[in-house]
Formats: C-alpha cells, sequence, structure tokens
C-alpha cells in the first residue's frame, strides 16, 4: 500500500510540475486505478472496477456536476 501512495503521490508532483491539465491528472490517476484493478483477485469486483476506471472525463465532469452542493 505504501508503493501505491508514494506511486500516487509520484504522479500528482509530476502532473503540478509539468502544468498538466485537470484531464491529464484524471486519465493518469484512471491509469494507476486500472494498474490497481488488475490485481484483484475476484473476477467480479475485478470486473467492476476497470468499468469504473475506463469512465472517461467527460463523464466524470457530468456526474459530478450533476451532485448538489
Amino acid at each position: 500500500m505504501k508503493r501505491f501512495a508514494l506511486l500516487v503521490l509520484l504522479c500528482l508532483l509530476v502532473c503540478v510540475f509539468s502544468g498538466c491539465s485537470s484531464e491529464q491528472f484524471y486519465g493518469a490517476g484512471r491509469a494507476t486505478q486500472r494498474n490497481q484493478c488488475e490485481r484483484m483477485p475476484d473476477q467480479n469486483q475485478r470486473e467492476h472496477c476497470l468499468h469504473d476506471a475506463g469512465m472517461s472525463h467527460d463523464e466524470y465532469k457530468r456526474e459530478s456536476d450533476a451532485i448538489p452542493r
């Protein structure tokens, strides 16, 4: 788990210092999530996880904008 946290932190730092857009940052996070999904031993959980990880940035924005604040 420490390795995962370090990887996420590294991705964040690279994005911040390279001037990534939110879409690029989102893509990097989803790639990390897909890697974690692939390690799940249960096939049903893995498929559900991969489905969620496959959400496009536009879909994510639509869903997040629809949530009342």
